[in-house]
């Protein structure tokens, strides 16, 4: 790894987690553009799945801001 490569991932590394996997899904999406399609229609059906399971009985919901404490807190 480069030195450069080494500092990007020392600054990324000191992002929040919400922010690093935004980072994440970026630098993994620009190596295939034809796959974010793909991506994104599975990532459709799973949304509707848990739309569903919510709309049925079968989950609760959170806060937004409950998820991101849980998912800060990682």
């Amino acid at each position: 790894m480069t030195s450069l490569a080494r500092t990007v991932m020392n600054e990324a590394l000191g992002l929040p987690p919400l922010e690093r996997a935004g980072l994440i899904e970026e630098l993994l999406s620009s190596f295939d553009r034809h796959s974010r399609a793909a991506v994104d229609k599975v990532w459709a059906i799973e949304a509707e799945r848990r739309i569903d399971a919510y709309d049925a009985g079968k989950t609760t919901a959170i806060s937004l801001s409950e998820s991101r404490a849980r998912i800060n807190c990682r």
